[in-house]
């Protein structure tokens, strides 16, 4: 069945705010959006994903996460309610899949009370997507925040390593010329997620 909704989920340190220009775009697009706004800092995973159960229902979904949010992502289907076997597609935006080199980095100097409980998700360890719901891991590599200094050489996002976004696993693994934030506003990415969100329905017409 084609997709219908889709759950949006933000990155750390902001809110379902800086997600709407992309909503806006899905739902121009006929799609049903759940903009998630979750404290990145203390969040409430029972809360979390009962929100996303009861937006979901029965219906064929998209997960589309910036950051964090893919990881916030990864939590919801390993916690295998109902709902979540509804999810087909989860397309993630500079998530840091293998966990986050920048926040490693803050956890060993001790400034974890900047990090506080998305360290659970930050500095995770995984390998690869064991998953039914098919994962699309879109990277940047256009190098504008701490990475470079952190990592000289490395290819990143600036704040997120590409090697951190790919997995084992994973249908497939899209290089945008974007740094981390601007990946979110990019029309060209935009365009990609919903030739994403749309196969099925192509399929359905045709």
């Amino acid at each position: 069945m084609a997709i219908k909704r889709v759950v949006v989920l933000h990155g750390l340190y902001m809110s379902g705010f800086v997600m709407q220009p992309l909503c806006s775009r899905l739902t121009n697009q006929g799609f049903e959006i759940l903009n998630l706004s979750y404290n990145t800092l203390t969040p409430n995973k029972a809360s979390i994903f009962t929100a996303i159960d009861q937006f979901i229902a029965d219906q064929p979904t998209a997960l589309v996460c910036h950051s964090m949010g893919g990881l916030v992502a990864r939590a919801y289907l390993e916690n295998n309610s109902q709902p979540s076997q509804c999810v087909d597609k989860v397309i993630t935006l500079g998530t840091p899949h293998k966990g986050s080199a920048i926040a490693k980095h803050m956890h060993d100097k001790g400034l974890n009370m900047l990090l506080k409980d998305s360290i659970e998700f930050l500095l995770s360890d995984n390998h690869d997507w064991p998953f039914k719901a098919k994962l699309y891991s879109i990277a940047g590599d256009l190098p504008i925040g701490l990475m470079p200094l952190l990592k000289k050489g490395s290819r990143s996002d600036g704040t997120v390593l590409l090697e951190e976004t790919k997995l084992k696993g994973m249908a497939e693994h899209k290089v945008f010329h974007l740094s981390h934030t601007s990946m979110i506003y990019s029309r060209q990415v935009t365009e990609y997620i919903l030739q994403l969100l749309n196969q099925d329905r192509h399929a359905q017409l045709n």
